[in-house]
């Protein structure tokens, strides 16, 4: 059983199929006991940073991932489901995240610095990864495969050997990272076409 936290966030439903169509069983809840019976978690989520964590703090939920992670289950952060793992977010300031990893979620930049042109922001679309060696969710997979991404906010992480993946907008994204039993990605792998299924087929069989 994969449990997905439910904590009225964007992009569950598309987590959910590209989960069922894996052959995985799934629940969609916010029920403390069931998430901590599951053997795997998933936190996915579109939104904003702030009200991710109103949304956590209202159900109770900061202690039911803290225990989760605990338990050494594998735990799959999911765009903004990333972000709120970390301490704080340039988007909300003030406002505390999850701190179950260090570092911090800082605005994309408006230009690009190596050519001077303009970005749009948010990022949407394709981008390719630099995938670090012997990174757990991409097993399988060649170097700087194609992934999708919506996000406006990037990870910058304390610590350099957490980071799975990296790619380039305007700035160096840490676009995944794994430590432990808890791994995350900025970017969409239930909408990455087949790159993003052998992401979420390594997750599954972690």
């Amino acid at each position: 059983m994969i449990a997905i936290i439910d904590y009225d966030a964007g992009n569950i439903k598309s987590v959910e199929k590209a989960l069922q169509f894996l052959g995985e069983e799934v629940v969609i809840t916010r029920d403390k006991d069931v998430i901590l019976s599951s053997e795997r978690a998933v936190l996915p989520g579109v939104g904003s940073f702030r009200d991710a964590m109103d949304k956590i703090n209202e159900y109770e939920l900061k202690t039911v991932i803290t225990d989760f992670v605990e338990t050494g289950k594998p735990f799959l952060g999911i765009c903004l489901g990333l972000q709120i793992l970390f301490k704080d977010s340039e988007e909300s300031k003030g406002v505390a995240g999850l701190g179950i990893l260090d570092g911090h979620i800082l605005r994309l930049p408006d230009n690009d610095p190596r050519t001077g042109d303009r970005l749009k922001v948010p990022q949407i679309g394709w981008n390719s990864l630099d995938i670090t060696e012997g990174a757990k969710l991409f097993r399988g997979l060649k170097n700087e495969p194609y992934v999708y991404f919506v996000h406006s906010y990037y990870l910058k992480a304390d610590d350099p050997e957490i980071v799975a993946a990296r790619t380039y907008y305007g700035t160096e994204v840490h676009a995944s990272v794994e430590k432990g039993n808890v791994f995350a990605c900025q970017f969409h792998p239930e909408k990455s076409s087949e790159v993003g299924l052998t992401i979420l087929k390594n997750f599954i069989s972690l």
